[in-house]
């Protein structure tokens, strides 16, 4: 069975950060490929400040094409949103059955895990990666991490955030170092986030 893990996020813009993580992901677990799910729309997040679902695609797809475990996918694009992951997981397994997905996120998300749409569920049935963040105040260690479909990895924090990286360059500032050449590119010749 084909092992994929499933990196969902906004990617407003994908960055070096993330690239990082995912790599480090698949040299340390027994994951065949990592996917890129491009959201939509992030329940928890105001839409204004995304730029077109095509255009973070498109530089998903620039940012991963010399990484052959990695991809870029599309699948909530064509689901309802806001996006549920629980409702993206069944679409994809019902897809692929012969596929295995396992759910990466960071260890603030997990925290509020509870809040999600049929989290218990989603728990039951999936393998769940989670990756330290930097927290603002307390850490508290969630009870989460001692189910056995829970399993926290020792990736590298990456204090760097796509915020920060949209704020830099409406005041001009250099972001070249942050992310993947092909997506510099990108937005360099654009108006994106100006």
């Amino acid at each position: 069975m084909k092992k994929i893990g499933l990196f969902f996020g906004s990617f407003n813009p994908i960055h070096i950060g993330h690239l990082i993580l995912a790599n480090y992901i698949l040299e340390n677990s027994d994951m065949d490929e990592l996917w890129f799910v491009v959201s939509p729309q992030n329940p928890f997040k105001e839409k204004k400040s995304l730029l077109k679902d095509h255009n973070r695609l498109d530089m998903v797809q620039l940012a991963v094409k010399n990484y052959p475990q990695m991809r870029a996918s599309n699948v909530e694009f064509s689901l309802p949103t806001p996006s549920y992951t629980i409702d993206t997981l069944t679409y994809l397994q019902e897809r692929h059955p012969d596929y295995s997905f396992s759910l990466i996120m960071g260890e603030d998300n997990l925290n509020g895990l509870q809040k999600w749409k049929n989290s218990d569920i989603l728990i039951k049935n999936h393998h769940i990666i989670v990756y330290p963040r930097v927290f603002e105040g307390e850490r508290k260690d969630s009870e989460y991490l001692q189910h056995e479909n829970i399993s926290m990895i020792k990736a590298p924090v990456i204090e760097l955030s796509a915020t920060e990286i949209r704020n830099m360059i409406k005041e001009g500032k250099n972001v070249r170092p942050m992310l993947p050449p092909e997506v510099f590119e990108y937005l360099d010749g654009s108006s994106f986030y100006k």
